[in-house]
């Protein structure tokens, strides 16, 4: 499957070149201390919509024939790929319906819809997610599209390791954060084809762990917990992506929260680039030297940068106030 993957994997640029922008890469000479390896960060978080989800999206669009994106489109998510397949869906002249859980961040369901999707929200579970998109699927005909657990996303999120191998030429690892499993799959594919000897590891909050333990026990963990905050992994591995991780990438790692709010913060003030934690989570393992790895030229999908600021002006005002 992963050969036949690598082969969508090249016509996902072609569809989504006309609407995706090729992210730079950036580099931060006290990170490289840190960490103690050469680091090149692929920036996601400028992509259309904030983060890496808008290729999958876009290339999932793009491959639909006319009569089906007229149906319209509908999926569930947590915010990344609800703004996503809103806006390809836009950019496609197609009608997007999107189930996103109540404890979302509020930026991403005001994002969401600004796109011009019809926004639904349901109950924070897994479950309810599932129901509520299984209904609206029945009533009007819609196409689901889902975040992760589809060849042609899992495709477009290869396009985002294709641009880092070409930009920067070797590398001995390539960190990624995964939640359900696309971008990981994806970038797996590709490496696997572009760069056969780099290592592509996972990385995972220790409080959303399936993709781990499914990796380590070899068969696929569907239980998650919500309990991190790096809100854009909440989501079960995907059945697809699951067989490609098994076969292609090298290791899963986790971080715990205090660790992923700690890369966090380290790239906002050293970088000066705003992260989302999900992010983050694949820029613990160097920070914390949880890969046992020095001197190694090391690829980051930075995956989004889709952060609620709210609470840290109101902080700021809170404080002003209190010096009046």
């Amino acid at each position: 499957m992963a050969d036949l993957l690598w082969e969508e994997v090249i016509r996902a640029r072609e569809r989504i070149a006309p609407f995706a922008h090729r992210t730079p890469f950036s580099t931060c000479a006290s990170l490289d201390r840190a960490a103690a390896n050469s680091v090149f960060f692929k920036c996601e978080f400028l992509q259309k919509s904030g983060s890496f989800k808008f290729r999958g999206a876009c290339n999932a669009i793009a491959a639909l024939a006319a009569t089906e994106r007229s149906r319209g489109v509908v999926t569930h998510s947590s915010g990344n790929h609800a703004q996503a397949l809103a806006l390809a869906a836009k950019l496609h002249h197609a009608q997007a319906t999107v189930v996103i859980p109540e404890d979302a961040p509020e930026i991403k369901r005001l994002a969401t819809a600004g796109y011009g999707a019809k926004v639904v929200l349901c109950k924070a579970s897994l479950a309810a997610r599932a129901e509520v998109t299984a209904q609206i699927v029945k009533e009007t005909g819609a196409i689901f599209v889902s975040s992760h657990d589809d060849n042609q996303v899992i495709a477009g999120q290869g396009t985002a390791a294709a641009e880092l191998i070409e930009d920067v030429g070797d590398l001995d690892y390539i960190l990624v954060p995964v939640g359900g499993g696309g971008l990981l799959a994806g970038t797996a594919i590709t490496a696997s084809h572009l760069l056969s000897e780099a290592r592509v590891i996972g990385c995972e909050p220790a409080e959303a762990d399936d993709a781990y333990r499914s990796f380590r026990y070899g068969k696929r963990v569907e239980e998650v917990s919500a309990n991190t905050i790096a809100d854009g992994l909440r989501t079960t591995l995907g059945v697809r992506n699951f067989e490609v991780i098994k076969n292609r990438v090298f290791d899963i790692v986790r971080v715990s929260e205090d660790e992923i709010i700690g890369a966090m913060r380290y790239v906002w003030e050293r970088m000066k680039i705003v992260i989302e934690p999900s992010s983050a989570v694949a820029v613990a393992p160097l920070l914390n030297h949880h890969l046992g790895i020095e001197g190694k030229k090391v690829g980051v999908i930075l995956s989004g940068g889709n952060v609620e600021v709210e609470p840290f002006f109101q902080a700021i005002l809170d404080k002003l106030r209190c010096t009046q």
